[in-house]
């Protein structure tokens, strides 16, 4: 299954590094080359951050796995219907600090509440399509149910799943014609009246669906999670189970197709009582020890576990029941009741891989790194043999690279039956240590011969970062290492040990002009993806085909190449339009045969978008390339379809070539209608060169897409938006981009300020910056320092004081005691007293970011205060990191517009006149900040959290759509 959703602007709590979303496509229960991909099987929303790409290759860079739940850090789940009991008015300064919820002017609310668009999924065979149809934002109500902050999760207690799910209304099935045309809709039906649908799952051979349902009960509460299943060539469903006691357990892995009549389901255990009852009166002290003198460095992770208490409720809604469930109506209960993290069926449905973890639970760090075993079982719930049980990982080093010690990324080979394969550090999961090899990569049959070892597949200099299958002759093996930027792929031969591997590309990954595009994966008969052989007529070269962004100076020109593995010779033979669109290649169609496929058949499915034409996908077939529209989605928000757009370069004066994106109205010319109030929305990136800092990334042509607190919403106001100019900081050979991060920060502001009022569309005194998390931390600097740009500032989400993450921070590896005044100087918590400049604070009362602590934003406002600078806090309840229900994001743009009316659009002081008090008084800011005491408290956060399971860091195939 594929399922597809296009990134837009929305500021999820991931947005700025990862995504959001808007509309359709994405991967259903495929298998999935490497371990870190088989998350994309049910689209579950707890895995957002799974990936963070050793190769900066692909368009997937730009769509994330997502499930029809959507949890609170996947707020653009849609846009909301109006809420009678939010009004908006003009307020003047005396009532605005005691209001209630506000919705901003109409030409912004009217662009929020657009219905959202359905997501699209393809069946296994390719020849039918589901809409399903997405609800609104989500009530405030929703946010404020009780949730279990445990281990790091968050969990629905009521419906024993995560927290903030969203979900579809319903889903429609549309069959593919001959011709590229969609049949009618056959709905699926037969569910009870308010069905909340999740976890979208095809049978491997197309012909059901499984899904979970629950619905509203009392109390505008929902129920437990049900399975359920339902005909595709009908559209009927039925609940999977007969009984009415038996209800899914979503806290980790749900349910998975064993073969086409079978799921194995996690379930809620029949025998499980009430949950436990916390004590009044504790039976002691906690304490915490460390009388072993053991180094345990930790990032500021948050909803840890505190008690035993803690302990005994994660065991409550965490452990399940396995159940092997048949079509027909068959019930088996298969082991003993345990916490199942993962079920992973071989490709031959013989096995199941089963993982689990177990006790001594942590206090510091999240269930990800809990003790992990990992059992193979018979299709049929037997046991076979324990493959590994990893120890509690509390000590996993800081630094970039670092892994659990063990195996790790143990998974299927996707082109054998039943063939295990995993990796094992040989530098203890500490990538400060230098070893040669740093990993080694080994292979297993299920069930081994009596004596049989592991067999060692291949040996690896840098971290391990996956491998694409092909067959016994073919596969990609990939390594990356992060304070390079260097990454590899590897050629080797599985089945032929004469065969030496080799490198086929050994590049940066910085270097997105180099980039050679990532191999399309066809869908075997199994369910598994394997890399796509072409073979031409009369022609016996092993061909690959390559889909690749094709970044350019003048922007990105996505390309399927064919790619003769052997000689390394390449063929064009798609290329997206240059001149008004953007196209991209999503997911190769011409699958359902096994074996190569011969280059007359190929079949691939595109997207089509411009400036300001939606996306559209297509299918279009070889020979003749014949292109047939599939969908025809109107455009979200008519009112700004004629907006301006523009790919923008310029240069900061150290000579690093930059680029943004300058949007500005529908109708505006600025040579009529003069400058205008300009909102500057970034977030800072890190690169080893000025070269790759430089490069252009992105398409002058692709569609503008707006979320719901998207900045590009006030170009119905009549801004200028400068939206992600290139905050680059560089940190060059040896040297540690943080040493000279204001520094750098300034100069690239500087020179997008300069370029804006040069082109005549921004008034010099009229110009805000904001960001959200990494991008509020920029905008509080840069209003500290670099006062003489901007007229104010909007911040949310963000991190002030880096002494509060002692232990590192997004890509900053080295403590606090290591790197002092680094820590200190980039807090702009401790430049407080510079801040002139009006700054509006955003924050959600729960943010379980790591390093983002609400605390950072309510102790920022009070050194603010404390000072006289002219602030304002704005606490969300029941929101996290990204905001998702209606009445909040509606206020958050209420205070936005407000902010910026007052204090940008009706700006008459001379923001310039600062210029030569900064820049006379930066020097000795800093020298004066170096003497500072440092008070630092707590653990260290970064303000994106890794994969703290596997701490790879995969490339994304693709072709895996």
């Amino acid at each position: 299954m594929m399922r597809l959703y296009k990134v837009y602007h929305r500021l999820s709590p991931y947005s700025l590094s990862c995504c959001c979303l808007l509309h359709p496509f994405s991967l259903g229960n495929a298998r999935f080359p490497s371990s870190n991909l088989r998350s994309f099987r049910h689209l579950r929303t707890h895995s957002t951050n799974l990936f963070k790409p050793a190769m900066s290759a692909s368009r997937f860079n730009r769509l994330v796995p997502v499930n029809s739940a959507l949890a609170e850090d996947g707020s653009a789940a849609g846009n909301g219907s109006a809420n009678a009991s939010l009004t908006f008015a003009e307020d003047d300064d005396e009532s605005v600090i005691g209001v209630k919820y506000r919705v901003p002017p109409p030409e912004i609310r009217d662009i929020v509440d657009a219905p959202p668009l359905p997501a699209l999924s393809f069946s296994p065979l390719r020849d039918k399509i589901l809409f399903m149809k997405r609800r609104s934002l989500p009530p405030l109500a929703e946010l404020a149910r009780p949730e279990e902050k445990l281990a790091g999760l968050r969990i629905d207690g009521k419906c024993n799943t995560r927290s903030r799910m969203s979900f579809y209304t319903g889903i429609g099935i549309h069959s593919l014609m001959p011709d590229g045309s969609l049949g009618p809709e056959t709905e699926v039906r037969g569910l009870p009246d308010g069905a909340k649908i999740n976890f979208v799952t095809w049978s491997n051979d197309g012909k059901h669906l499984a899904f979970s349902v629950r619905f509203e009960e009392e109390e505008s509460s929902s129920s437990k999670l049900r399975v359920w299943v339902a005909d595709v060539e009908t559209g009927m469903a039925r609940p999977l189970f007969q009984s009415p006691d038996i209800y899914l357990n979503a806290v980790f892995d749900n349910y998975v197709w064993v073969d086409n009549s079978t799921l194995l389901v996690c379930t809620i255990p029949l025998s499980r009582g009430d949950p436990p009852k916390k004590p009044l009166v504790p039976s002691g002290p906690k304490i915490q020890s460390n009388e072993q003198k053991t180094i345990v460095q930790v990032r500021t992770f948050q909803d840890l576990l505190k008690d035993e208490y803690d302990e005994d409720l994660f065991d409550y809604y965490a452990t399940s029941q396995l159940v092997l469930a048949s079509l027909d109506g068959k019930v088996k209960e298969v082991g003993s009741p345990a916490i199942y993290t993962s079920l992973d069926p071989s490709p031959d449905e013989k096995y199941i891989l089963i993982s689990s973890i177990h006790r001594p639970y942590s206090f510091i760090v999240p269930c990800g790194r809990f003790p992990k075993k990992v059992d193979l079982w018979t299709a049929d719930g037997n046991f076979v043999r324990e493959l590994c049980d990893l120890p509690l990982a509390e000590d996993i080093p800081i630094a970039s690279n670092s892994v659990r010690n063990g195996m790790r990324s143990l998974n299927w080979r996707a082109d054998k039956p039943s063939t295990l394969y995993w990796a094992e550090t040989q530098d203890g999961g500490d990538a400060k240590v230098e070893v040669s090899p740093r990993d080694i990569v080994y292979t297993q049959p299920a069930e081994p011969q009596e004596g049989e070892e592991p067999e060692i597949l291949h040996k690896l200099d840098l971290r391990y970062g996956g491998i694409s299958w092909c067959d016994d002759s073919l596969a990609l093996v990939y390594e990356s290492w992060y304070k390079t930027r260097r990454t590899r792929t590897w050629v080797i031969s599985p089945g032929s040990k004469d065969v030496s591997p080799r490198i086929l590309f050994d590049r940066s990954s910085e270097d997105v002009y180099s980039d050679p595009g990532s191999p399309m994966l066809r869908r075997t008969s199994t369910g598994n993806y394997v890399i796509a052989k072409l073979r031409k007529e009369n022609d016996d070269a092993t061909y690959l085909l390559l889909n690749g962004n094709g970044a350019t100076p003048e922007g990105d020109t996505p390309f399927l190449d064919l790619f003769d593995i052997n000689t390394g010779s390449k063929e064009r033979i798609w290329e997206s339009d240059k001149e008004k669109y953007y196209e991209s290649v999503v997911a190769l169609l011409s699958d359902q045969k096994e074996g190569d496929i011969h280059i007359n058949d190929l079949k691939i499915l595109t997207s089509k978008e411009s400036k300001t034409e939606n996306t559209q996908y297509y299918i279009q077939s070889w020979p003749d390339k014949k292109l047939c529209q599939i969908t025809d989605f109107p455009h979200p928000y008519p009112q700004l379809a004629s907006l301006q757009k523009e790919m923008i370069r310029y240069e900061r004066k150290d000579g690093v070539q930059l680029t943004a994106t300058l949007y500005l109205p529908p109708g505006y010319d600025p040579s009529k209608d003069g400058p205008l109030p300009c909102l500057v929305w970034s977030y800072p990136g890190e690169f080893k060169s000025k070269d790759a800092a430089g490069q252009v990334r992105g398409s002058p042509n692709e569609f503008a897409g707006i979320g719901p607190t998207s900045a590009l919403l006030w170009l119905a106001r009549r801004f200028a938006i400068l939206s992600g100019p290139t905050i680059p900081i560089i940190g060059e050979g040896d040297e540690e981009a943080n040493d000279r991060y204001v520094e750098q920060l300034v100069a690239s502001a500087e020179a997008a300020v300069e370029e804006v009022i040069r082109r005549g569309v921004a008034h010099p005194n009229k110009i805000a910056v904001g960001g959200h998390s990494y991008g509020a931390f920029m905008t509080a600097n840069l209003l500290a320092h670099a006062p003489h740009l901007f007229c104010c500032g909007i911040a949310r989400s963000g991190a002030y004081n880096r002494t509060l993450t002692p232990f590192g921070f997004q890509n900053e590896d080295r403590t606090l005691w290591e790197a002092t005044n680094t820590y200190v100087e980039m807090s702009p918590f401790m430049s407080a007293n510079r801040i002139k400049k009006p700054i509006l604070l955003i924050h959600g009362e729960e943010d379980n970011n790591p390093g983002t602590l609400t605390m950072q934003s309510d102790r920022f406002f009070n050194a603010l205060k404390g000072h006289g600078a002219l602030c304002r806090l704005v606490i969300l309840p029941f929101e996290s990191h990204g905001y998702s229900a209606r009445e909040s994001i509606m206020h958050v743009l209420w205070e936005t517009d407000r902010w910026l009316q007052k204090h940008c659009v009706s700006n008459t002081s001379e923001v310039s006149a600062d210029i030569g008090k900064s820049k006379d008084g930066e020097g000795k800011e800093v020298t004066d900040i170096e003497n500072k005491a440092v008070a630092a408290s707590g653990g260290g956060g970064a303000e994106l959290a890794d994969d703290i399971e596997s701490g790879q860091f995969h490339s994304k195939p693709r072709s895996l759509m």
